[in-house]
């Protein structure tokens, strides 16, 4: 292995959005102690990914700094069909210092689009010590707002702490953490890191979904200098498991596209079955054939037979 020392170690920032989908539930409760009592965390959540590039474009040509963002619906706990719009965003550096601003031309917008509270919480994975936007202040001639939003800083964290916090969660937070302390390290050093993040991973109780997102997290976040490590990492990974159970994000991805093109197999081969009873209910239909005697011969309802006959 190399012993290189690397300068500015690059980090994959995209892959925020996959781990906080992937394991939102935990981080929810991680950020917020109080959201078991809140939301109904059973019900599920709806990323609205779509919906936030409708009210926020990328810029022509894509130029520009281009942030992690995630629009999530979370439902509450109360009984009731209302709803929270959770606004998630990452910044791992300073950018041009327009984020007060930008956190609340996403709030009024998401706002004024959904009626709904909104809650706002930006991560601050930077390694600049006196940055950490949370206000945004605008005033004229005695008219004023201010728009304080969350603001949850990585640097502030402490690396023990996070050990002893079984949310898996934090496993991610340490994971940036040490993106930001160790970035300097050799790849040799790095490959320790990543042992120890995914023993920390292992050591807490979850879901696969989110294992698996973690995994990808932990693994992929900062890239060896070597590239032909984090193969190497994935067999270590396979023989601490005694079998070969490790699936990077390329393989995940595919058996999940696999998986899903069966399911529209399945569904496609079904509709073509419904198609050839209705058809031929028409032409018994046609024929002068009673309703009822037609849905004991060809399996449809009465009332998907009466529809027929439009």
């Amino acid at each position: 292995m190399s012993s290189t020392k690397r300068s500015g170690r690059r980090v994959d920032d995209p892959l925020w959005k996959s781990v906080i989908e992937n394991t939102f539930a935990h981080f929810l409760t991680f950020m917020f102690p109080a959201a078991a009592q809140l939301f109904d965390l059973e019900r599920g959540f709806e990323y609205l990914d779509k919906e936030f590039e409708s009210l926020f474009p990328p810029e022509p040509n894509n130029r520009g700094i281009r942030y992690v963002d995630k629009l999530v619906k979370v439902y509450l706990l109360d009984g009731s069909e209302k709803y929270v719009l959770c606004h998630i965003e990452v910044q791992s550096s300073k950018g041009k210092g327009d984020l007060p601003a930008r956190m609340f031309q996403y709030f009024y917008r998401i706002t004024d689009k959904y009626k709904v509270p909104v809650t706002a919480i930006a991560i601050l994975a930077d390694n600049h010590h006196a940055y950490r936007p949370s206000v945004y202040v605008q005033e004229f001639m005695g008219t004023r707002l201010h728009y304080t939003f969350n603001s949850y800083k990585i640097l502030d964290q402490d690396g023990t702490a996070l050990r002893a916090n079984k949310n898996p969660f934090a496993v991610v937070v340490l994971t940036a953490l040490q993106a930001i302390l160790q970035r300097d390290v050799s790849d040799e050093q790095l490959m320790t890191i990543k042992h120890d993040l995914y023993d920390e991973m292992v050591n807490r109780e979850m879901d696969k979904l989110s294992r698996q997102g973690i995994y990808d997290f932990l693994s992929r976040y900062v890239s060896f200098q070597d590239t032909t490590l984090f193969t190497i990492f994935e067999q270590e990974i396979a023989t601490k498991l005694g079998r070969s159970t490790t699936m990077g994000t390329r393989e995940y991805l595919l058996d999940k596209a696999t998986k899903e093109g069966r399911r529209q197999e399945r569904a496609k081969a079904e509709a073509e079955k419904l198609a050839d009873k209705q058809e031929f209910a028409r032409k018994m239909l046609q024929n002068g054939f009673d309703i009822a005697l037609i849905s004991d011969i060809i399996g449809l309802s009465v009332s998907e037979i009466e529809k027929l006959k439009v």
